[in-house]
């Protein structure tokens, strides 16, 4: 069975969707939503909502969403 969900890029482990942010990109000044998603490690990864396919970044301020 596969899973839509990700696996974190540090731990290999599966990760859980944490919801969005709201935030402005900096490439073409639009306002965008982030998705949020977590590891049981806990690390904290995001991702452009619009670009789903992009690779996840780590998110700058985990502290905000455990």
């Amino acid at each position: 069975m596969t899973s839509n969900e990700p696996t974190c890029p540090e731990c290999s482990r599966v990760m859980e969707f944490g919801g969005f942010v709201l935030c402005r990109r900096k490439d073409d000044d639009k306002r965008v939503c982030r998705g949020v998603w977590k590891c049981p490690a806990p690390h904290v990864w995001w991702n452009w909502a619009d670009r789903p396919h992009e690779t996840l970044e780590r998110c700058p301020m985990p502290d905000m969403f455990r």
